[in-house]
């Protein structure tokens, strides 16, 4: 059970211990300035509060709080000294523009400045060690599967073995090798060949899939990653060869065995995710309300309409959105389909009727200004989804419509808005058109495209282009 427990709660740990460093920044100042008798002054606050803010998105930004399982210390350090070298940045550039760096003691500013990052480290090693001791009592354990039972998957089986810290199970293999004769590798399971990886995945709960193949078997390799990046579990290639042009990976190293992270640097968007909701929720809590009670007073049903979407590796979770359709919808629509053939046309090409009679007087003001998608602010504080980014889509449409973007498009979460919002939005035809947006976007998001595409958001919303 304590197994369990630590496992669901791996991302709580982490975001605690990234407030623990925010509070320890700031923390840390003030008590310098205390120690060190500096009358406190608005300044100092001031300073606080920047710091502050500066640390919760930057920290996060620089990847401090990814899975440092395998990694050695100095790489953290050398993490951390980058945040905070980004943090300080702006700090001076605030004392030049306002040429207010006489306000502050240049003995406390310069040993927080350099020790800082220190007393950061620091936190962070005893929070790996803690994770280490509680690894090795067999607690928070990571199962993986190895795809390729060769010379290189035994290599990383014996690299794992040798680090019981980094708390990596290796269930078995999965190697085209199998046969009568051939049942096992290193005392542990070949439990099919390649082909049987996505079924196994589909019904065993792993966490970790290492590709153990030649680079000269591209073909497996790609099938592995287009046919199980959607199945929950997170994939990492051991290369070979020295090849790192492979779906934008990332670099990584598990000891001393070289990795390709498959799997897209999102912390940024996260913290920056968290701070906006948090900001139009706030925001638009009496329009909230007020749509709720018009919703509730026209026909006495619920306010909060759920629906099934796809999220990140594949996982479904509840889309909110405020209700928008009269009561039994979904009933009301197989009559429609079923007795016209216009209809039924138009719903199969885009799922979507510009005319759809189910929709209630309150629903159509509420779609025609997207503010029926207020809640989804929620399923964003929830990490189901982000800001910006693909359009949350249905199961079906994974398999029938994305194929082979399928993998590209479970590596991140859905997103509120997106290119496909600030381009024709329901008016966009072809549904190629929309995989296409949602590749480009998965490819090329950064946090400047994110704004600007917010921003769009807004025009488009008040224009009312294509919303129905």
């Amino acid at each position: 059970m304590l197994s369990i427990n630590l496992r669901e709660q791996s991302s709580v740990m982490v975001r605690l211990l990234h407030l623990i460093d925010c509070l320890t920044v700031v923390g840390y100042l003030w008590l310098l300035v205390y120690w060190y008798r500096v009358p406190w002054n608005i300044h100092y606050t001031r300073l606080l509060l920047i710091t502050f803010v500066l640390s919760f998105i930057t920290f996060q930004s620089f990847q401090l709080y990814r899975s440092w399982r395998g990694w050695q210390f100095y790489a953290e350090f050398i993490a951390i000294l980058k945040a905070w070298g980004a943090v300080i940045g702006p700090i001076l550039f605030y004392f030049f523009i306002f040429k207010i760096s006489h306000a502050y003691s240049r003995l406390v500013f310069l040993g927080w400045s350099l020790t800082t990052p220190i007393l950061i480290f620091l936190i962070h090693v005893l929070f790996r060690k803690l994770l280490r001791y509680i690894r090795s009592k067999g607690k928070n354990i990571r199962r993986a599967v190895v795809a390729g039972a060769g010379e290189l998957g035994q290599n990383l089986v014996r690299e794992i073995e040798s680090i019981p810290w980094a708390g990596i199970e290796i269930v078995g293999f999965f190697d085209d090798k199998v046969g009568e004769d051939i049942k096992e590798e290193m005392g542990k399971p070949i439990f099919g060949d390649i082909s049987t990886l996505p079924v196994y995945l589909k019904e065993n709960d792993i966490d970790y899939v290492y590709i153990a193949l030649p680079m000269r078997a591209e073909k497996k390799i790609f099938a592995i990653l287009r046919e199980c990046r959607s199945l929950g579990a997170r994939i990492f290639l051991i290369p070979d060869l020295y090849v790192y042009g492979l779906h934008h990976a990332e670099v990584q190293s598990l000891g001393k065995l070289l990795l390709l992270n498959f799997n897209p640097n999102t912390e940024w968007k996260r913290s920056f995710d968290v701070l906006f909701s948090l900001f139009v929720l706030f925001v638009t809590l009496p329009l909230t309300l007020i749509v709720g009670l018009l919703i509730k007073l026209e026909d006495g049903g619920p306010v909060i309409y759920r629906h099934k979407r796809i999220t990140a590796t594949g996982k479904v979770f509840d889309c909110l959105k405020f209700r928008t359709m009269r009561l039994g919808a979904e009933d009301e629509l197989k009559k429609l389909l079923a007795e016209n053939e216009a209809l039924r046309q138009e719903w199969q090409k885009s799922f979507k009727l510009k005319k759809d009679p189910r929709i209630t007087r309150v629903g159509r003001y509420l779609r025609k200004m997207s503010i029926d998608e207020l809640p989804q602010f929620v399923n964003v504080l929830k990490g189901e989804m982000s800001v910006v980014g693909a359009r949350p889509i249905v199961a079906h449409e994974l398999t029938e419509f994305y194929k082979e973007s399928a993998g590209r498009y479970c590596s991140m979460k859905p997103g509120i808005t997106g290119l496909w919002q600030v381009g024709k939005r329901s008016d966009t035809e072809n549904y190629t058109d929309r995989v296409q947006m949602d590749d480009w976007y998965i490819l090329n998001y950064s946090l400047w495209t994110d704004i600007k595409i917010i921003f769009r958001t807004v025009i488009a919303v008040f224009k009312g282009n294509g919303a129905y």
